[in-house]
């Protein structure tokens, strides 16, 4: 009887612990096989060239390097290199980025042992997978209004403390007019605040803290 081929694994990881728990999870796993650490981009980039991986997990945050640039040296060695970004990092604009560099997965590292190793055997059967609770991220996305110059100006002095008279102060605009423009913002973002409406700007890369 002819067994098939384990998933060949290569982990690109600077956080020991973390490290330590993925290879005990993929050891667990008769169709796995971890075949490569690295904790860091440049010693990533030459285990990825030299072994070939079926799969590669790839960290965004790494000492010498953004993961996405490393994504991208890696497609363009191999253009169709199944790369999953595997982060802490739950923003929407990281998210984005990844996908659009070519990643085919992104997953965090907070989520299950079986969603992780779910997603390893999605991608390396059908090239990409999204998990369910990362599409209805995306979904939020694309059906958000586009804020306007005027909304991010309001945006980024609520964010700075301001309250509406001191907004309408510095843009020299009616408190009137400014109660407005955060109302707009508001269900723009589908906030349940002002505050709120920050926040989410910030996780979807329209703000920066």
């Amino acid at each position: 009887m002819q067994h098939s081929q384990p998933i060949r694994i290569l982990s690109i990881e600077d956080h020991p612990v973390f490290r330590e728990g993925l290879t005990a999870i993929i050891g667990s796993q008769t169709d796995m096989a971890l075949i490569g650490h690295a904790a860091n981009a440049k010693t990533g980039l030459s285990e990825f060239r030299d072994k070939r991986p079926d799969v590669t997990l790839l960290d965004l945050r790494l000492p010498d390097s953004d993961g996405l640039s490393l994504l991208a040296t890696m497609r363009d060695l191999i253009r169709n290199a199944r790369v999953v970004i595997l982060t802490t990092s739950e923003s929407d604009a990281d998210i984005l980025r990844a996908l659009k560099a070519g990643a085919a997965a992104y997953i965090l590292k907070s989520m299950s042992r079986d969603e992780i190793l779910g997603t390893i055997r999605d991608v390396h059967l059908r090239g990409k997978s999204i998990s369910p609770s990362i599409a209805a991220r995306l979904a939020d996305q694309v059906g958000e209004e586009q804020l306007t110059t005027r909304e991010l100006e309001v945006l980024r002095l609520i964010r700075d403390g301001h309250r509406n008279k001191q907004i309408a102060d510095a843009l020299c605009i009616a408190e009137t007019t400014v109660n407005f423009h955060v109302k707009n913002l508001v269900d723009k973002l589908n906030a349940n605040d002002r505050t709120h409406a920050v926040t989410l700007a910030v996780r979807r890369g329209l703000l920066s803290i």
